[in-house]
């Protein structure tokens, strides 16, 4: 009998890989900020639980699509060697079908237990990262990560969309704020793998722009994020609770940065695309928590 399961769990835990978990698992903590921040309450819980079902389905498939087209490059790659289809434990057929199951499901999901306006901007998401992104950006500029980062910085958005029905100015914020984090975060993790991209001929900033030129500019986009993360303060859209927040995880962030510039070593390299990893999950729920944990501090005013 368990030589019958073991099988079983090794497929599911390769279907499983390709959906890129730990990505996954930030997209749907944004998203289901993005619900929470949306609402003025407690959002209704099958709302939340069908939005996060869905954008989590269609995100998986992204990124099994992702690895579907770059089977090639990760089959060189030391860093994604080991997923499923360039190990061999899975093959494109097998992709194919759980970018249409899971995708298809996720979008008919959000279309008849969420919203339509969800469903087609999350439709929208998928497309412009899956093939946008894959196809069009990531082997031709070396900007790919910035113009690319735009579909990594929607699931706020979805969320929002998914229990209010609209996208305002404050969940377009929240857009900006992971928009304007995805460089800093992405090339800190491009400088310690630039060897890979370099042998598999992706025009990654560090492979096209040099160490020097890529540290400059991860800490002109650190500073730029400090800034933007105070944004929803401006507009009223938080509070002190979150600004201190902001600010002592901004600090650290710039400090990592300019360190990182002046004292490179691939280790801290990788620790700090650790630690941006917890700066944006630390961020978010700050900003939950001052929306909902203190509701008296002061009125959200209506943009």
């Amino acid at each position: 009998m368990s030589a019958v399961a073991r099988p079983r769990r090794g497929r599911l835990r390769q279907f499983l890989a390709l959906t890129k978990p730990r990505v996954l698992w930030l997209i749907v903590f944004c998203a289901v900020i993005g619900m929470f921040l949306g609402s003025p309450t407690l959002p209704p819980g099958r709302i939340v639980f069908f939005a996060t079902v869905g954008i989590a389905l269609v995100a998986g498939a992204a990124a099994a699509i992702n690895c579907l087209i770059e089977q090639g490059i990760d089959a060189v790659m030391a860093r994604t060697r080991h997923r499923p289809l360039p190990s061999g434990e899975l093959n494109s057929m097998q992709t194919a079908a759980l970018v249409l199951v899971t995708g298809g499901t996720g979008l008919f999901l959000l279309h008849h237990f969420v919203n339509a306006l969800t469903m087609w901007l999350t439709l929208a998401t998928f497309i412009g990262y899956a093939f946008v992104y894959t196809v069009l950006l990531k082997p031709s500029t070396a900007q790919n990560i910035v113009i690319g980062g735009a579909s990594g910085a929607m699931p706020p958005v979805l969320g929002w969309a998914a229990v209010a029905g609209d996208v305002p100015l404050q969940a377009w914020l929240l857009f900006l704020i992971i928009f304007v984090w995805t460089p800093p975060h992405f090339w800190s993790l491009a400088l310690y793998r630039t060897q890979d991209y370099a042998r598999v001929g992706l025009p990654m900033l560090p492979v096209m722009r040099g160490r020097e030129h890529t540290l400059r500019v991860i800490v002109r986009y650190t500073w730029l994020l400090v800034v933007v993360t105070l944004l929803p303060c401006a507009v009223g859209m938080s509070r002190w609770p979150y600004l201190l927040c902001a600010a002592a995880l901004g600090a650290r962030f710039v400090w990592r940065a300019h360190r990182q510039q002046r004292r490179y070593s691939d280790d801290y390299a990788r620790g700090t695309f650790k630690y941006s990893i917890l700066y944006l999950a630390a961020l978010f729920a700050a900003l939950l928590a001052d929306h909902h944990l203190a509701p008296d501090l002061a009125p959200h005013p209506a943009l």
